[in-house]
């Protein structure tokens, strides 16, 4: 039946993203709901609140403060909570309360930076979309707001000045808690500095974003977000996952279809490194979003369960790359079927 879910637990929604995106930069992050979202995210969606705590609160929204547009008891209550914090800048991210009672986010920004003093940035987000939209729209909001043209950048000796960014590193893009590290291992084994935006690194590299020599883009939901630095201070970008041979297992590829199923920056670096090593066809799908810049033909948008299952049924695949809960859809399958973990699908991260 379409639409109906056997096998898949429901996705992340946009605020949950828009939280991942800004969870280690050392902010106060209000997500405006009466708290059910926000139990969610901390419970469920964001891996490292249990390893690495951040300042993630729930506004607390009651029927009469939604119904009656309370904003001004929603900023005395941030306001009460910024000055017993050491944060750095206070977000406001939406939920569907919000998005149903219209609520004004640009005067909410502007109230709140006044009673603060705090940089104010607000997302948003309505709870109706994925995980990934909300991400897409945190990551412009950020660097929109403390991006700069970097006078110290200027005068910066080249053994300071980070060479690469990386930009889309989350838990539910990358499922990997250490990968950043191993992403700046890498590149400083090329003599290279690795900034990687959001997950090992803070707000101040993000200031410092007009230093970098190129961007990474290693998730769709950082696209928009790359071509506004291209566009505001000229920093090229491309598009790959530096660690796409961790993905890959020792097989005979030679001659092989393959159908990979990730996140798509991430299944087109399979892909890549797939047809170099002999496939002779592979094809990507996905269950979020899909940008034009990585399609190819034959590339396939997943809106439910059985469009995965037909797309297998029909494809002829000798090798499958997805997350292992999904292995179970499809017990017909004669092929390989590589467990490539997304946190998105399964709530699993890797090697866990």
């Amino acid at each position: 039946m379409k639409g109906l879910r056997k096998y898949l637990t429901p996705f992340a929604p946009d605020q949950s993203g828009a939280v991942s995106v800004l969870y280690e930069l050392g902010g106060m992050l209000v997500i405006c709901d009466a708290g059910g979202c926000t139990g969610n995210v901390c419970g469920f969606d964001e891996p490292r609140w249990f390893e690495t705590r951040s300042a993630v609160f729930s506004a607390g929204l009651r029927d009469m403060d939604a119904i009656l547009g309370r904003d001004d008891r929603l900023v005395a209550k941030l306001a009460d909570a910024a000055e017993k914090l050491d944060v750095t800048f206070a977000a406001v991210i939406g939920t569907p309360v919000p998005a149903v009672i219209g609520t004004d986010y640009r005067a909410l920004e502007r109230m709140l930076a006044k009673k603060t003093e705090l940089p104010v940035l607000t997302v948003n987000t309505d709870g109706m979309e994925l995980y990934d939209k909300g991400e897409e729209k945190a990551y412009l909001a950020l660097f929109e707001k403390f991006s700069d043209k970097n006078e110290e950048s200027e005068d910066m000796n080249d053994k300071d000045r980070p060479h690469i960014g990386i930009i889309g590193m989350t838990p539910q893009d990358v499922s990997d808690l250490k990968a950043a590290e191993k992403i700046q291992k890498l590149y400083a084994d090329q003599g290279l500095r690795a900034v990687c935006y959001g997950m090992g690194d803070g707000l101040k590299e993000v200031k410092k974003a007009s230093s970098v020599s190129r961007n990474i883009v290693v998730s769709p939901a950082a696209l928009m977000a790359a071509k506004y630095l291209e566009k505001t201070f000229g920093t090229p970008y491309e598009i790959h996952y530096p660690l796409v041979e961790e993905l890959l297992p020792e097989l005979d590829y030679t001659g092989k279809k393959v159908l990979v199923v990730h996140q798509q920056v991430i299944a087109d670096s399979i892909r890549r490194e797939l047809l170099e090593r002999g496939a002779k066809t592979v094809q990507t799908a996905g269950w979020f979003m899909m940008k034009k810049e990585l399609l190819e033909d034959g590339d396939m948008s997943l809106r439910d369960e059985d469009d995965y299952i037909e797309l297998v049924q029909n494809g002829d695949f000798d090798i499958i790359f997805a997350d292992g809960c999904m292995e179970r859809m499809t017990p017909e399958f004669k092929g390989s079927f590589i467990n490539t973990r997304h946190f998105a699908v399964s709530g699993k991260l890797i090697g866990k």
